[in-house]
């Protein structure tokens, strides 16, 4: 979808359309670097030249710094390339989830665990 099309809301979400492409273009480019364990290490070495080097907002590397999944969504991010980025710090999908519905982690698994019965 582009500029103009306006998609239903819904609660608690944030799609992921063009506008919110373009506006996470830097963000998700700079989390598909993550592919790459060069690219990873030199991100621990120097996380903030790491950020400049892909030219990220300011309410990008807050989000970052922050390491809210949230506000990483909110920027732009797309949760394929957010979860390269959780990655680094040990984090999966799950603790991405847990995150999205403020619940912890263990509370996350059994409501997955409940809904698949």
């Amino acid at each position: 979808m582009t500029s103009g099309t306006k998609l239903p809301k819904i609660e608690g979400t944030t799609p992921f359309d063009g506008d919110q492409a373009k506006k996470g273009y830097a963000l998700n480019k700079m989390c598909f670097s993550f592919n790459s364990a060069e690219c990873r290490a030199e991100f621990l070495k120097d996380e903030e030249a790491y950020m400049r080097k892909y030219d990220l907002t300011e309410p990008q590397a807050a989000a970052i710094r922050a390491k809210n999944v949230l506000q990483l969504i909110a920027a732009g991010g797309n949760a394929y390339y957010l979860a390269k980025f959780a990655g680094i710090f040990g984090l999966d999908m799950q603790d991405i989830g847990a995150q999205q519905t403020g619940l912890t982690k263990d509370e996350f698994k059994a409501k997955l665990v409940a809904a698949g019965q």
